[in-house]
């Protein structure tokens, strides 16, 4: 193993010796449910990825657990690529889908604050130390290669520490999102009326649920919305390429995870059947916050062009990912799936109203009772035993 970490620890990847340039053309590319016209807007197009925090493989942070690895390089791919896809939900959530990143200008303080939240350091919510020792409750061991699902997993019950962010995480079960559970997660009082004690309406309880999309809430919690999928058996099945294609598209898109076999990466993108992805496989030295209290994020950004690959050789596992920051941004992704996704024959997955009636209940997740934090919750991980395994999701038929 200690081999295995000292040759990834090496190895970092110098972008402009390999990667090849866009080509000149006047296909549009689609970042993020963004557009942009290759020939006419090349710059605007490299700034508008080069904004997307980039999480990479990092080396000589503190030991996972006190005794564990001090360097992610060779097994932490896919938790870097879950990072980058719940900062971009992050990003949105305070910043907004427009905002840009240009490199030595001071950022404002909600950006510098998400950056903490995913630094290399076990007190940082989403840090490698986090999802690695949340893993454990998942079955994965520390060192060991996530998959799409099981990152999913992790990023749903890490969030339920994070007060700031307060973000309802909901991960899909067989190929199937509910409506129903979504709006019984999200829908939730405003702080001054959950303060007083006050009980939910009737109006919330019953007319959320027989109405479906049409009710509106009294608050809605921002939603990271993330559906794990298994698009073939060894390879994807073409017939899913123009679906999946579609989801980037959407104004609510957070990208993909997925690449090859124990080789992750976060697709933001697509050019043709090209997908555009960000690559964590370089290794770069820990980062940890400067003494005014900030953080040089020079490492953060992806300066060169990105990487791609045809969607054809893209392995059939991935998780897709959506931003809903109100109802009225989850109702448009509804009408969307509706129109894009549920057309097909073969469809990529299903968009359903009501529970179904042979699952278990629906209960929304919550924090277990304990009286420490979330990090010092899973400094031990026997302490995970509070949550519950998840079970994987099931293979598409084709």
């Amino acid at each position: 193993m200690e081999s295995v970490l000292s040759k990834y620890e090496n190895q970092n990847t110098i972008f402009s010796d390999y990667l090849e340039e866009f080509p000149d053309t006047d296909e549009l590319v689609w970042i993020l449910g963004k557009q942009h016209l290759l020939k006419t807007e090349k710059s605007k197009l490299l700034s508008d990825i080069s904004a997307r925090l980039w999480f990479t493989y990092r080396r000589k942070f503190s030991p996972i657990g006190g005794t564990g690895p001090s360097s992610d390089a060779g097994w932490g791919c896919m938790l870097r690529c879950g990072q980058m896809m719940l900062a971009q939900a992050l990003i949105c959530r305070h910043l907004g889908r427009d905002w840009h990143w240009e490199k030595q200008k001071e950022q404002p303080k909600a950006y510098q604050r998400i950056l903490q939240c995913f630094l290399d350091r076990k007190d940082c919510c989403y840090s490698i130390h986090q999802m690695a020792q949340m893993g454990v409750g998942e079955g994965k061991s520390i060192g060991e290669w996530f998959g799409p699902n099981t990152v999913a997993q992790v990023l749903k019950k890490l969030a339920l520490f994070d007060e700031w962010n307060s973000l309802a995480v909901y991960v899909s079960m067989d190929n199937t999102v509910v409506i129903e559970d979504i709006k019984k997660m999200c829908c939730v009082l405003p702080v001054s009326a959950a303060t007083a004690g006050e009980s939910p309406p009737d109006s919330l309880n019953a007319s959320n649920q027989s109405k479906g999309t049409s009710a509106c809430c009294l608050a809605w919690k921002p939603l990271l919305l993330i559906v794990p999928l298994r698009l073939g058996i060894n390879q994807i099945n073409p017939v899913y390429v123009d679906a999946f294609k579609e989801c980037f598209k959407m104004p609510q898109s957070l990208g993909a995870l997925g690449g090859k076999p124990n080789n992750a990466y976060y697709f933001i993108g697509f050019l043709g059947d090209e997908l555009i992805f960000l690559d964590p496989h370089t290794t770069q030295n820990f980062v940890d916050t400067e003494e005014n209290g900030t953080v040089d994020d020079q490492t953060f950004h992806c300066l060169q062009s990105p990487q791609r690959m045809n969607i054809l050789n893209l392995d059939p596992s991935v998780a897709l990912g959506f931003f809903c920051k109100e109802e009225k941004d989850f109702d448009s992704w509804c009408s969307l799936v509706q129109k894009e996704i549920l057309k097909e024959n073969l469809r990529m997955f299903e968009l359903v109203q009501k529970h179904p009636s042979h699952w278990p209940p629906f209960v929304p997740p919550a924090k277990p009772e304990v009286t420490t934090t979330g990090a010092e919750f899973i400094d031990s991980t026997e302490q995970l035993e509070e949550f519950d395994l998840e079970e994987e999701f099931e293979i598409l038929s084709i």
